[in-house]
């Protein structure tokens, strides 16, 4: 009983370890922390299944990885070409435990996703400049009226 009691420790240990390495390697390539929910037709007001994530630019995509997560590629990726920043609100009560601290909510649509995005200012200011940061020629930033 001891033995499998000390397996199960042993596992645990790894997957946490495994985790923070994952986690620090995406912050160390360019990413910074985003609290991502999906948007769905059937609750689009609800407050529920935000998802901790780090975010990174790649070139003409916003790509989004989960934190509690084994896999290696994007749970999420939105292409700038179609974003669509639709509202900006601040956390509500109930999402400011799940949100990074004094955040702010975007909701955005790519054609595809339509999907809020919880970030720091900081993190806001970056992603509104890659946004607009479009090069000459290609396409442009839109805001939804």
């Amino acid at each position: 009983m001891a033995e499998i009691l000390g397996v199960v420790l042993l596992l645990g240990a790894l997957l946490i370890g495994w985790l923070a390495v994952r986690r620090l390697r995406l912050i160390r390539i360019g990413g910074v922390d985003v609290a991502l929910r999906r948007v769905r037709a059937a609750a689009p007001d609800s407050t529920r299944n935000w998802n901790l994530g780090v975010a990174r630019y790649k070139g003409d995509e916003f790509v989004w990885f989960r934190v509690i997560s084994l896999g290696r590629r994007a749970n999420m990726v939105l292409s700038r070409r179609e974003l669509e920043i639709v509202d900006r609100r601040k956390p509500g009560p109930t999402e400011e435990y799940v949100v990074p601290a004094d955040s702010t909510v975007l909701r955005c649509r790519d054609g595809q996703h339509t999907v809020e995005l919880a970030m720091t200012p900081d993190v806001l200011t970056g992603f509104l400049a890659w946004l607009e940061a479009t090069p000459p020629g290609r396409y442009s930033f839109r805001q939804a009226s």
